[in-house]
């Protein structure tokens, strides 16, 4: 028993280091982005409100937030779907993203939930979170992170990733240091995302490890590639390297180059938000600042398997118990108690996985011993 329990406790703070590595990385990420979008408001502001007009506004109609008010908060939603221009239905969300802004402090705080997340999407089904913007677009993604969080979110923005082959372009390119394995999946999935942007490359010849000055759907290839050690661990972190180089070359880039990025990706860029809401948050921008980030579920299992579903899924462990650490983070005055939905969903994903909070007395991790 003993060299069991010795094990066993190895595993657990072994898990513990690798999800506070992942943890970091995910707000890296987060943060690049934001200091991304500001840069870009900036622009919007030096060049005149007439940009706006680019936006596509899609207003949100039909919201559910399970009796939630969030008095003295502003939630929005942000989404990263994966859509081709030839689309036309809805994609899945590739990154799912909340910003809470304090309206008094004007602090910024991020919360990056887990594509694969298992939650209740819609009615009795449940699936990965990023399946409910593939079925029912920004508003079901919207209804379904109220519903399963007890948060009060009215507005959302979604972006095409696929605008960051734009973006790189119009900076110049970028400089990365690829592998050799990197560099023939680079090559092999710049013939797709060249078809899909309507962009050229020049593919790499010979296929060896080196330095390489990257265009745009050279960047967007790299941070796809997913077939190499590491999965889709090491794709978010091919991602996160772009976006640095992204972030570095963006803060010193001029007004004019901030413009032409400004013209190339806001027509891809979808939101609830009216010209005249823009505006009124843009002239306080300067009082905005970005506050902590947090990853979703905060405690979470990647089982091998769960009985009924196909793939694999972030299961939180309790998520009643994760829904109160987000609020506690997110709203450290508000005195939270989960409502009956919330409470409903997480004793179903306890059921149907058989992953409890570590310290549930219905842990069956001891049972047959």
């Amino acid at each position: 028993m003993g060299q069991r329990d010795d094990r066993r406790l190895a595993r657990k703070k072994q898990e513990m280091r690798r999800q506070k590595r992942r943890k970091k990385r995910r707000r890296r990420i987060v943060f690049l982005i934001a200091e991304i979008l500001i840069l870009c408001i900036l622009g919007v502001i030096a060049y005149g409100m007439f940009k706006l007009d680019k936006l596509n506004v899609n207003p949100l109609k039909n919201l559910t937030n399970n009796g939630i008010s969030q008095d003295g908060y502003m939630n929005v939603a942000i989404f990263g779907d994966d859509r081709r221009p030839e689309d036309t239905g809805n994609a899945r969300s590739d990154c799912i993203i909340i910003a809470s802004i304090n309206n008094d402090t004007k602090e910024v705080k991020l919360v990056s939930v887990y594509r694969d997340t298992l939650l209740n999407t819609e009615d009795d089904t449940y699936d990965k979170a990023n399946s409910a913007y593939a079925v029912g677009g920004a508003e079901a993604a919207v209804n379904m992170l109220n519903r399963n969080l007890d948060l009060d979110i009215q507005d959302y923005v979604s972006v095409n990733f696929l605008a960051v082959a734009d973006v790189v372009d119009l900076l110049g390119g970028i400089d990365l240091d690829l592998t050799d394995e990197e560099v023939v999946h680079m090559n092999n999935y710049c013939v797709e995302t060249s078809e899909i942007t309507g962009k050229e490359y020049k593919k790499i010849e010979p296929e060896v490890a080196g330095t390489y000055h990257l265009n745009g759907v050279q960047a967007v290839s790299y941070s796809r590639i997913r077939y190499t050690e590491g999965g889709d661990f090491q794709r978010t972190s091919r991602q996160r390297l772009v976006i640095e180089k992204i972030a570095e070359k963006a803060k010193k880039a001029d007004l004019s180059t901030i413009n032409k990025i400004i013209d190339a990706v806001f027509p891809e860029i979808t939101t609830s938000f009216t010209s005249g809401e823009i505006v009124k948050m843009s002239t306080g921008l300067l009082q905005y600042s970005i506050g902590d980030n947090e990853g979703f579920p905060m405690d979470n299992e990647t089982p091998d398997s769960i009985p009924g579903y196909q793939g694999s899924y972030v299961v939180p462990k309790g998520l009643e118990e994760n829904v109160i650490k987000l609020h506690k983070f997110l709203f450290p005055d508000e005195d939270y108690a989960p409502t009956d939905t919330v409470k409903e969903i997480s004793d179903h994903i306890k059921d149907v996985t058989g992953i409890y909070p570590d310290d549930s007395e219905d842990s069956t991790e001891d049972n047959g011993e």
